[in-house]
């Protein structure tokens, strides 16, 4: 067996820092800590970041002032590298409380926010630190990441071209970029920036990514010419030119109304992939891609490119799905081209077989919506209809659609907003912070798109709100969100499904990053 010359030294400097700590000649608790703090950031360059906790954890007892600023930095930079969210935004608030003044500091700290879902408190935050340190480029980072969210996509890509020209081997900022690109279906642009990522990862790093990111380049190279999610427009004729030929007019503003129904509480409506069917589409915006059963991806000829992650609720979490390109989609008179498609394969067993269902969501395509739950009517455009609204709330585009709710008064947690979803429900690591002990525990059986959620409970007596729509002493329910939320990047504080929405005519705007409801 060969052992590699960081983990030889990795051990040898554990037994050296316990034998010195145990030893009597070391008995300042300020030299205990700076022993453990060394241990735990060769830890920490090592990435074996679950190791690196405890030793952080360990070098926060009586350490100095200076070195307890660095232990929590250490720490909660590893707890977001484990995606322990909720861990990490605790020890945000603990280095705030510090108050370092250095940019660097405050820019990790406002990650902690960030990955707890708190957005636009961490926004605030760049824009507050780039202001004293224009040079941060942590901050300029962050900031770029948050235009994404909002849908400011130009403004972030300079964000983040900026953060390149400050440090053009910083291997994060390409990572972004990438992202950026992505939305903007420049994919040739996103593999440009995600092989930069990889070139510029550290060789520990680099072995451990190396797949995913060569799967997720692999997928956008897959694409050549072809334009990413290209909408073939209905056309109007236009008067003759001088040569006789008649000249064609995209109506790039042009709203698709599609009829849909109601079927186990989802949204359905009839759709052609590949130019077959037609067949049952769900309209899915807990989804961030086209999603196909293994039988119909077969049936309509889509192959699989390379594998993708995927997670759900459930206890399978995450899994590696096939990832293949759809080369058309219709729904009425909405036509699609070029889409990327998640194939369910291999197929979870066990599952009723009402859940496998084939979906697309047109937020994911760039695409606004509204639901319009009592005329059974969905509307996609690029703009949609200007018409009043009951109820807006700021939303995310997080990869997901995502808007804040206020749980219980004080605790602040965003909400993915999902029409493929059947109730309102929060995450186990929300209900835990409640310390809400119920008269007795009530146990659900919840199956999601990754399985049985075995921890699912109903919780009684929560109230809930999110901005002018309250729920009082209102029963929800309990979901295991920890590896979604994994995923996505940020702590998931829970769900908004089919209970709430279809209560309301419901607007995803994504012009202007709001959700509109409007009461019937």
């Amino acid at each position: 067996m060969r052992v590699g010359f960081r983990c030889v030294l990795t051990v040898l400097v554990a037994i050296a820092v316990f034998s010195i700590v145990n030893s009597a000649q070391v008995t300042t608790d300020p030299a205990r800590s700076e022993l453990q703090l060394e241990f735990a950031d060769l830890l920490f360059s090592d990435e074996r970041y679950w190791e690196a906790i405890p030793a952080y954890e360990r070098a926060k007892q009586n350490a100095s002032s200076e070195q307890l600023v660095r232990s929590v930095k250490g720490l909660l930079s590893s707890l977001l590298s484990v995606a322990e969210f909720g861990r990490a935004y605790q020890e945000a608030q603990l280095l705030l409380k510090l108050r370092p003044s250095d940019a660097e500091t405050r820019a990790l700290y406002a990650d902690g926010f960030w990955s707890s879902g708190l957005f636009e408190e961490a926004e605030s935050m760049y824009r507050n630190i780039l202001s004293d340190a224009p040079e941060s480029i942590d901050a300029r980072d962050g900031l770029a990441r948050s235009l994404a969210t909002r849908n400011k996509l130009n403004a972030a890509r300079n964000e983040a071209l900026a953060a390149i020209a400050q440090d053009p081997n910083r291997a994060k900022s390409y990572h972004t970029l990438g992202t950026i690109y992505r939305r903007l279906h420049r994919y040739q642009d996103a593999a440009d920036a995600y092989d930069k990522w990889e070139v510029r990862l550290s060789r520990d790093r680099k072995s451990r990514r190396a797949q995913r990111i060569q799967n997720d380049v692999k997928f956008l190279r897959s694409f050549g010419d072809r334009v990413p999610f290209e909408i073939v427009e209905e056309t109007v004729p236009k008067a003759s030119s001088t040569d006789g030929r008649n000249v064609v007019l995209r109506t790039a503003t042009h709203v698709h109304v599609i009829p849909f129904s109601l079927r186990d509480k989802k949204v359905v409506v009839r759709g052609k992939v590949n130019g077959y069917g037609p067949m049952d589409l769900v309209i899915d915006t807990g989804a961030e891609q086209m999603v196909l059963s293994e039988k119909t991806a077969l049936d309509v000829g889509v192959k699989k490119i390379t594998q993708t992650l995927s997670a759900g609720v459930g206890d399978v979490g995450i899994r590696s799905l096939d990832l293949g390109r759809v080369d058309s989609l219709e729904v009425g008179s909405l036509k699609i081209q070029n889409l990327p498609g998640i194939i369910k394969s291999p197929p979870l067993t066990g599952l009723p077989a009402s859940r496998v269902t084939d979906s697309f969501s047109p937020l994911a395509v760039g695409l606004s919506m509204e639901v319009d739950y009592k005329n059974r009517q969905l509307i996609v455009a690029r703009q949609l209809p200007d018409r009043p609204a009951d109820i807006e709330l700021p939303m995310r585009m997080n990869r997901l659609a995502v808007v804040r709710g206020v749980i219980n008064q004080t605790h602040f947690k965003s909400f993915v907003v999902d029409t493929g979803g059947e109730e309102l429900s929060i995450s186990l690591t929300t209900a835990n912070e409640l310390n809400m002990t119920p008269v007795r525990h009530i146990p659900l059986k919840v199956y999601g798109t990754s399985g049985w959620d075995l921890d699912a409970f109903l919780l009684p007596g929560v109230d809930l709100a999110f901005k002018n729509i309250a729920y009082n002493n209102f029963p929800v329910v309990v979901l295991n969100l920890h590896r979604p939320s994994a995923l996505l990047g940020f702590e998931l504080g829970g769900i908004i499904g089919h209970s709430i929405l279809s209560k309301y005519r419901v607007a995803f705007d994504m012009e202007d990053s709001v959700l509109r409801f409007t009461e019937f």
